[in-house]
């Protein structure tokens, strides 16, 4: 059982409430406080699902452009050591230092 949902690029998180016998989450990443609940899984499903659809009406509605959870860029602190040190690997194997850190943080997660 994994506890996260997706929907229209949309991460959510899955929990449960013993003492309420419910399903609920919220939706990953992005400011706006998007949850959801339902005491079937498909209930949960169903709502999550509405709570997106609602949001993007609304952000049509008001002319506003969504928030988009995972665009592409973080910003990380590291020491100035490590900073140097990728940065001539990254030369070393003539890619910028962001091509680099991608190539590695995705042979980290394969």
């Amino acid at each position: 059982m994994k506890n996260t949902m997706e929907y229209q690029g949309y991460v959510g998180t899955v929990e449960f409430s013993e003492e309420d016998r419910v399903f609920f989450g919220k939706v990953l990443g992005i400011r706006s406080l998007l949850s959801y609940e339902g005491t079937t899984g498909e209930e949960l499903i169903n709502d999550f699902h509405g709570v997106i659809d609602d949001y993007l009406a609304m952000c049509k509605e008001k002319k506003m452009k969504p928030e988009k959870a995972y665009k592409g860029s973080f910003n990380i602190r590291i020491s100035p050591d490590l900073h140097k040190k990728l940065a001539i690997q990254a030369i070393a194997n003539n890619m910028s230092l962001n091509s680099y850190i991608e190539k590695t943080l995705n042979a980290a997660i394969a």
